[in-house]
């Protein structure tokens, strides 16, 4: 009879186990595709629409990136650029 009683409780032991094993692995996996559905019905371009670090939008870097190319190619006056630079960073 003890021997039934172990074999038993060491069923019982495995079985539990094996059943916290696998909940926790289909919460995991269920987790995942959720962070995946969440990031997919996300715009393509959500994230260059936020503002950077300091404030400042991928539109207004590119804006400012072209107009520091202008001064550095002698088209734009240091007047200039001061105040175009102004007109993008304050809409």
């Amino acid at each position: 009879m003890p021997g039934l009683l172990r074999g038993m409780a060491r069923t019982a032991v495995v079985a539990g186990t094996a059943t916290a094993v696998s909940n926790r692995v289909s919460r995991r996996q269920a987790r995942r595709w959720s962070d995946q559905d969440a990031q997919q019905q996300a715009p393509d371009n959500y994230y260059e629409s936020q503002p950077a670090a300091g404030g400042i939008t991928q539109d207004q870097i590119n804006q400012l990136e072209q107009l520091g190319d202008l001064k550095a190619k002698g088209i734009l006056t240091e007047e200039e650029f001061s105040r175009k630079k102004a007109e993008v960073l304050n809409p």
